[in-house]
């Protein structure tokens, strides 16, 4: 069994409006920075065996500092980037009220079968991210893995590894943290078992 421990990368320029952001490649913020630095202080402690990272900067912004603190590699992979937001991309959930109430409605209802206009299907998004996993699981048996990537891609990956319907991965999960940790063990196949969700790093123990 592989622990892979999912990581949302620092706080970027558009959280504090929680603007929607998928593809845009928005910077972290000086708290952001902080984030990845304490995260790597904590990695450090307990260093995993491998570190894979969306291609996104405010992944491997996060990242840089844990390849520092533990010693790895990134391995960037672009199977791991956010979902695509299409005409939501950069705008909150009120202005997207207003620019296509409709599809705003029934993306709220089923965010998986009226996916935002324009952009990816999350089905997709699940598909290539449980492919990543798999990959990684094949390449690091048991061992321990972090993954630094995004809340949306995180959740839906959450999701299709427990065997929960992908529609409900907004209510399920509803928040996924800047720089805390969520653990799933999972051998490649069977449904995985969620170990951990949200923690902080310096809440957890060092050893899993």
């Amino acid at each position: 069994m592989t622990d892979l421990i999912l990581v949302r990368h620092g706080e970027t320029i558009w959280h504090h409006d929680n603007r929607y952001t998928g593809r845009s490649d928005v910077p972290l913020t000086e708290r952001g920075h902080r984030q990845a630095e304490a995260f790597a202080r904590w990695a450090a402690t307990s260093p995993p065996h491998a570190l894979w990272v969306s291609p996104l900067s405010r992944a491997r912004d996060t990242a840089a500092p844990i390849a520092k603190a533990t010693g790895l590699s990134m391995r960037i992979d672009e199977r791991l980037v956010e979902l695509d937001f299409g005409r939501g991309e950069g705008l909150t959930g009120a202005e997207m009220d207003e620019a296509f109430p409709e599809a705003r409605r029934a993306f709220v209802a089923d965010p998986v079968a009226n996916h935002l206009p324009g952009g990816e299907d999350p089905v997709h998004a699940a598909e290539r991210m449980a492919a990543c996993a798999a990959d990684i699981v094949r390449e690091h048996p048991n061992e321990t893995v972090l993954v630094v990537g995004h809340s949306t891609a995180h959740r839906l990956l959450l999701c299709r590894l427990l065997g929960l319907p992908l529609s409900s991965y907004r209510r399920v999960f509803p928040v996924f943290r800047n720089c805390a940790v969520t653990t799933v063990r999972w051998n490649g196949t069977d449904p995985a078992a969620l170990i951990e969700y949200n923690v902080p790093p310096d809440h957890r123990a060092v050893a899993a």
